[in-house]
């Protein structure tokens, strides 16, 4: 992927997940573009940027006289980029973590409890201007949370993966690295009913493109098949009738809720890696972490020893 449609894909995203004002995408836009061409004097494309490049850049900022403002803005740029590129799959790590100056706070996922992922799952069913438009949209959250599937994933996911009912999903991920992932039955459920609908919707309208046939969620766009702002959108709509605070859900929220779930129910660390796609362990560990807090916040909460005001145990002669 070149360095121009990957800042799009990254301003797109971070337009619809944290409505973002033009603004900020145009600052991030800027800066990114600006270490993109100090990597590509290096022959090097930005997705593929190493801390060296990083730490490289950062000294040609002093050398150019930008304060220290300005560098951390941008080293903040960057690191939003790689961690989005981690997201997407494009790869493993992200090399500004240990960076100098960079906010070495770890960041972690939002994460969805499941009673919040059921009441997204029922508000979808009864939501929607047209009785297609709450079947799609209903088929696109069951398919994200039972899948962990990427956004980037799903909007491209082809009818033919879905045909015959399957118990399992075969899954395209970056690079072109297929994994499969079992299917939920109300997922399931939901995949018949859409598909149903289309068959009816081609019958009654006679045709549809070409490339609408090929995708399970078709478009009348240039691409043939829904958008990733359509999703992100889509998301945050519900989270609001929810009464969920909309920054804090994304479909990636799903992605981790599925991971974070089915750890939380005692499920293999390596399986949850294959499910989602990654290549390294070290990637799906981060999931350990939230696991971790939400145990030892509930110790802090519930635990009568945990209080700050809890009375010491006197001790007990031998």
């Amino acid at each position: 992927m070149n360095n121009e449609n990957s800042i799009e894909y990254f301003i797109e995203a971070i337009q619809a997940e944290r409505s973002s004002s033009l603004n900020t995408c145009a600052a991030y836009a800027s800066d990114l573009k600006d270490f993109a061409d100090h990597v590509a004097r290096r022959q090097c494309q930005l997705v593929r940027a190493t801390r060296s490049d990083v730490m490289d850049y950062l000294h040609s900022l002093r050398l150019r006289g930008l304060s220290e403002a300005t560098r951390d803005r941008r080293l903040a740029a960057i690191g939003q980029f790689f961690l989005f590129c981690r997201e997407e799959g494009w790869r493993q790590d992200v090399p500004t973590l240990d960076v100098s100056g960079a906010r070495r706070a770890r960041v972690l996922p939002r994460d969805l409890t499941v009673d919040e992922v059921l009441a997204m799952l029922r508000m979808v069913r009864t939501t929607g201007r047209t009785e297609g438009a709450r079947l799609r949209n209903t088929c696109i959250l069951e398919l994200l949370y039972a899948s962990g599937m990427r956004v980037s994933e799903l909007v491209e996911l082809p009818r033919t993966a879905v045909a015959g009912d399957p118990e399992m999903l075969l899954v395209s991920g970056k690079g072109d690295k297929e994994r499969m992932v079992p299917l939920s039955s109300p997922a399931r459920e939901a995949i018949r009913t859409w598909l149903r609908h289309l068959a009816t919707k081609t019958t009654v309208q006679g045709k549809v493109s070409l490339p609408s046939r090929r995708f399970l969620f078709p478009s009348t766009g240039r691409t043939g098949h829904i958008s990733r702002v359509a999703v992100f959108q889509l998301v945050k709509r519900t989270a609001i009738s929810c009464g969920i605070d909309p920054s804090r859900v994304s479909p990636h929220s799903f992605r981790h809720a599925f991971a974070t779930h089915l750890l939380a129910n005692g499920a293999d660390l390596n399986a949850i890696r294959q499910l989602l796609g990654h290549a390294d362990i070290g990637t799906t560990e981060i999931y350990t972490h939230m696991v971790e807090e939400r145990l030892k916040s509930t110790v802090f909460k519930f635990h009568p020893l945990a209080r700050r005001d809890a009375p010491a145990v006197p001790d007990t002669p031998g």
